[in-house]
C-alpha cells in the first residue's frame, strides 16, 4: 500500500471544505460558552475544533474506508486512542484547530493539520492555512511544496545554514520540566531571536520555508508535530529529540528541535540545553 500525492491533495481540499464549513464561520464568532479550558487557561478547546473533528474524520473514513483516524480532541477523551498508531496499515493523525489559544483570542494565526501514517512511518503531512486558503505538503520521498487551491504550487526549502548567533526561531518551552524552565529561556539571548508563535502549524510553516531557521518544542504530541516534520524534512531541514534519537509519531516525551542541518541542530542543542538532557 502507497500513499500518492493524488492521495495528499484528496486529504488536503477534505481540511479544506471542513474549514470554510466549520472553523471559518465560527472565527471571531465564539460565544462565551464556546470556549471551554481543558488542562488549563493556556489549554483550550472550542465548539470549532470539536465539529471540524468531527467533520474531517466523517469525511476521510469516507475516502479511506479503512484507516484508522486519530484526533486530538478525541485522544483528549480517551488516550488509548493512541496506543495502536505504531501498528495501523493507515493512521491519520488530525489537529482540527492547532493555535486553539489564537483562534479562541480572534488571532488569525491558526491552521488545520493532518498527516497520514502507515505502520508507524509519516508518508503524508498536511497543513492548511484557512486565512491564506493555502497547503504546506509533503508525500515522503517527494518533495515539500506550498499548493493554492487552483492547483499552483511553489517548492519549500529550509534556510541556509548560519551561526548560532544569527538564528531565529519558535521556541515553545511551556511543558519542560520546571529544572529546565529558567536553563532553557536563560540560554534565548544566543540566538538572534526567539519567539513563540502559540501555533505549530505556522512554526512549521516558516521553518520548512526558510524564514525562520528553527523551532525548538518541550511537548511532541503527534497532531503537533507529525505532519510538520514531515514537511521540514523534505524541504531539506534536520530533525532530532533532545537526546539526537529521530522523531517518530509513536514518541509521546523528549522534546524536540528542528533545524536546516544535523551541525545547525547539534549548535541549538549544545547552546539551550544542560548536557544529556
Amino acid at each position: 500500500m502507497t500513499f500518492s500525492r493524488s492521495d495528499a491533495i484528496a486529504v488536503a481540499e477534505i481540511l479544506r471544505s471542513v474549514a470554510q464549513a466549520e472553523i471559518l464561520p465560527r472565527f471571531r464568532n465564539l460565544s462565551s460558552d464556546a470556549i471551554r479550558m481543558k488542562t488549563s487557561q493556556l489549554d483550550l478547546v472550542t465548539d470549532a475544533d470539536e465539529a471540524a473533528e468531527r467533520a474531517i474524520e466523517a469525511d476521510l473514513l469516507k475516502a479511506f474506508p479503512n484507516a484508522t483516524v486519530i484526533g486530538e480532541e478525541g485522544v483528549s477523551r480517551d488516550p488509548t486512542l493512541l496506543d495502536g498508531l505504531g501498528d495501523a496499515e493507515l493512521a491519520f493523525i488530525l489537529d482540527p484547530v492547532d493555535g486553539t489559544l489564537n483562534f479562541a483570542s480572534g488571532l488569525p494565526l491558526f491552521g488545520v493539520m493532518a498527516s497520514a501514517v502507515m505502520k508507524g512511518e509519516v508518508v503524508c503531512g498536511i497543513i492548511l492555512d484557512p486565512i491564506s486558503d493555502d497547503w504546506a505538503m509533503a508525500v515522503r520521498g517527494e518533495g515539500a511544496w506550498i499548493q493554492r487551491p487552483d492547483g499552483s504550487t511553489q517548492d519549500l526549502k529550509v534556510a541556509p545554514r548560519v551561526p548560532l548567533a544569527q538564528m531565529a526561531g519558535n521556541v515553545s518551552w511551556r511543558y519542560l520540566p520546571e529544572a529546565l524552565r529558567p536553563i532553557v529561556t536563560g540560554n534565548l539571548p544566543r540566538v538572534a531571536m526567539a519567539a513563540d508563535l502559540r501555533c505549530a502549524a505556522h512554526s512549521y510553516r516558516q521553518i520548512a520555508a526558510g524564514h525562520m531557521h528553527f523551532a525548538f518544542s518541550s511537548s511532541v504530541m503527534p497532531w503537533d508535530h507529525a505532519a510538520g516534520c514531515l514537511i521540514h524534512r523534505e524541504a531539506g531541514g534536520y530533525s532530532a529529540h533532545f537526546d539526537g534519537s529521530p522523531y517518530l509519531p509513536v514518541n509521546r516525551g523528549g522534546g524536540l528541535i528542528n533545524a536546516p542541518d544535523r551541525e545547525s541542530w547539534q549548535a541549538l542543542r549544545d547552546a539551550l540545553l544542560p548536557p544529556q538532557t
